[in-house]
């Protein structure tokens, strides 16, 4: 019943930039944690970063200082802003959310990072 549904993924040149959005729609329980997960061809699907309702964040070292993962104004919502890509960023970006019956996953959005 739940659905969250990803945007904002594209093509991008190394060291540019890409803001990627997640919106949840349906009937859900309050959510505590949302968060956005990545999986590059042939390996395991990793945690990129996520954010508590209180707004603690967490986030992989291989992103630190480049990503910034905030909640929006609206009930449901998640950005992931994106700075200083690298090639090895590439992958299909999964969004997450955390209730306290289940949880949620989006679509995937692509994220390609090449010259």
């Amino acid at each position: 019943q739940v659905q969250l549904v990803e945007s904002g993924g594209g093509l991008v040149q190394p060291g540019g930039s890409l803001r990627l959005s997640c919106a949840a729609s349906g009937t859900f329980a309050r959510i505590y944690e949302m968060g956005w997960y990545r999986q590059a061809p042939g390996k395991q699907r990793e945690l990129v970063a996520t954010v508590t309702s209180s707004d603690s964040t967490n986030y992989a070292d291989s992103v630190k200082g480049r990503f910034t993962v905030s909640r929006g104004n609206a009930k449901g919502t998640v950005y992931l802003q994106m700075n200083s890509l690298k090639p090895e960023d590439t992958a299909v970006y999964y969004c997450n959310a955390a209730t306290r019956f289940a949880d949620y996953w989006g679509q995937g959005t692509q994220v390609t990072v090449s010259s």
